[in-house]
């Protein structure tokens, strides 16, 4: 390398270097949090909070996926049972099991369920209605949607979110607790045998969105401090279209549209089904051809000739009775009269063909023998 092309040299690797600083000066190292959302475990549970607070609050906390092992799980005395769950399937008996329990010294922690003014076989037994609430028109309370649950020896009420739309009625007598607001009643808790059934019109206070807000963490410690609590989410098993329905709604969309357009592909028209065309009509002259060639193909030229042969030979009969009583010689000279040929060569074009004639030959003799046949014709 000469002293020039290392200038070059040393002058690109100046620029590549200025470049690079060009762009990396002006940059500045910068720190962003960036919200990924819930976890998959979050959102298919919405009550993951509510269980992970009483945890840290050291209170033994445990699942169950169905009411009998919960019921049977040990004696009523110290334990809550939140019913968080939907409850359409739970029936008489189930009811009375349950109910049994909470006599025998049990705390049942239970939601309102279903629109307003809907049957509930459950609060029916308890005493407790649900009822839609409008506010009071005289309220000269600050918060009127807020629920207030005062305790004695407490210096404030603790303030609680309900759905200010839904509100409890009670026909039996015994409260103990009641969280009130400018609309009625959301909480109410009362005896019942040796234990304690507490009912929430709204059990949306507990979701993980909403569990930090306002009292609401400090109402499920409240009501479930020095027991053993069984979280009851469901009360059997789920079937395979609801758990696809609740994880993958996405995908069951996706095949849903799959299948619309699968069947509009193979419903789509083009106009009306045509019948099959009628199978086209050879000409005489091909089918004789065909029947030849198929001949040919299958016992070779020497039966062609001999079939030919045989057309003389019948059109001789007709055209000169006893025919086939003259002597050989006899036969050829009145063939070879009609056609106008030697009889030496009509004696050779009637004689036995060889089995593979030639092309030439095959021609000649097909030739002579068509103009035998159309002299007798």
């Amino acid at each position: 390398m000469n002293a020039r092309q290392s200038l070059w040299l040393l002058l690109a690797a100046l620029s590549l270097c200025a470049a690079l600083l060009a762009l990396l000066l002006p940059l500045e190292v910068s720190r962003q949090r960036v919200e990924l959302g819930p976890a998959p475990e979050v959102r298919g549970n919405p009550w993951l909070a509510a269980e992970h607070f009483l945890r840290s609050q050291q209170v033994a906390v445990e699942r169950a996926d169905s009411l009998r092992p919960a019921l049977a799980a040990g004696a009523p005395q110290g334990r809550s049972l939140l019913l968080l769950g939907p409850r359409q399937q739970l029936d008489a008996a189930q009811q009375r099991r349950l109910l049994d329990w909470v006599a025998a010294g049990g705390h049942l922690i239970l939601i309102a369920e279903g629109p307003p003014g809907a049957a509930d076989p459950l609060l029916d037994r308890l005493g407790i209605g649900l009822r839609s609430a409008a506010a009071a028109a005289d309220s000269a309370d600050p918060w009127p949607e807020l629920a207030k649950l005062a305790l004695p020896g407490e210096p404030a009420p603790a303030y609680l979110a309900f759905d200010p739309h839904r509100r409890l009625t009670s026909r039996a007598p015994g409260i103990l607790l009641q969280a009130r607001s400018a609309y009625g009643s959301h909480l109410l808790q009362r005896r019942w045998g040796a234990g304690r059934v507490s009912v929430l019109a709204d059990g949306a206070i507990w979701h993980n969105q909403r569990i930090a807000e306002h009292d609401h963490a400090w109402l499920l410690w409240y009501l479930t401090r020095g027991s053993q609590v069984t979280l009851l989410q469901r009360l059997g098993g789920e079937s395979l279209p609801h758990l696809l329905l609740r994880h993958f709604p996405e995908a069951l969309a996706a095949l849903g549209l799959l299948l619309a357009l699968l069947l509009w592909h193979l419903g789509l028209r083009q106009g009306p089904p045509l019948g099959d065309l009628p199978p086209p009509r050879r000409a005489l002259g091909e089918r004789l051809l065909a029947s030849a060639r198929f001949i040919c193909r299958q016992q070779g030229h020497a039966a062609l000739l001999v079939q030919l042969q045989q057309a003389v030979h019948e059109l001789a009969r007709q055209r000169h009775p006893g025919f086939e009583q003259l002597p050989a010689a006899a036969r050829w000279a009145w063939l070879g009269q009609r056609a106008g040929l030697p009889t030496s060569t009509v004696a050779r074009l009637m004689q036995a063909p060889d089995s593979s004639p030639g092309a030439a030959a095959f021609t000649a003799q097909v030739a002579h023998l068509q103009r035998l046949r159309n002299a007798l014709s």
